[in-house]
């Protein structure tokens, strides 16, 4: 429970200040790409929303929507200029031709799981709307699997801390 009262206290001083747009910024910037703690200031706002702090609903529709726009930046940014990068530096992650092919094959298959699910895994979740721009999954299939798996991911975050917060701190002690 330390990591998370940490979390809280370094969250806090900008929820003070921004409110919900400090939480829209990293959620969207994570989203993105950057290497942010995201899902760390999700669970400290919902465990501030918990004290009264915030509107808990207001905080998942906002985490909601910064990390929907966040992989759909990522998504334009590699559907735009990614692939290209690919081919001329890939050989720098070892991502030759052949592994390219073949990841592109992947994600046409099972681009949606891929999508929904990467956004559960840290490096994954900044990396999946660049990654899936960059080897041409299809729009309507990843903004259908972004805005599932951010939706689940947001409502887990924000409202499961907010509702067993209590729950987990009586089990730590």
């Amino acid at each position: 429970m330390e990591f998370l009262h940490s979390g809280a206290s370094f969250i806090e001083p900008y929820i003070q200040q921004y409110g919900l747009y400090a939480i829209f910024a990293i959620i969207y910037l994570e989203s993105l790409g950057a290497p942010l703690p995201g899902e760390s200031a999700l669970v400290a706002s919902s465990l501030l929303a918990m004290r009264g702090d915030l509107g808990v609903v207001n905080l998942f529709f906002v985490v909601w929507v910064a990390a929907v726009l966040g992989d759909s930046t990522g998504y334009a940014i590699g559907h735009f200029g990614g692939r290209p990068l690919l081919q001329r530096y890939g050989w720098l992650i070892k991502l030759t031709p052949q592994r390219l092919a073949e990841l592109e094959q992947l994600f046409r298959r099972r681009g949606a799981f891929i999508v929904f699910g990467a956004r559960f895994v840290v490096v994954l979740r900044q990396l999946n709307g660049l990654v899936a721009g960059s080897v041409g999954m299809p729009w309507h299939k990843f903004l259908a699997a972004n805005v599932l798996g951010a939706g689940v991911w947001s409502a887990v975050w924000s409202f499961g801390p907010y509702f067993f917060g209590d729950l987990f701190h009586a089990i730590w002690r």
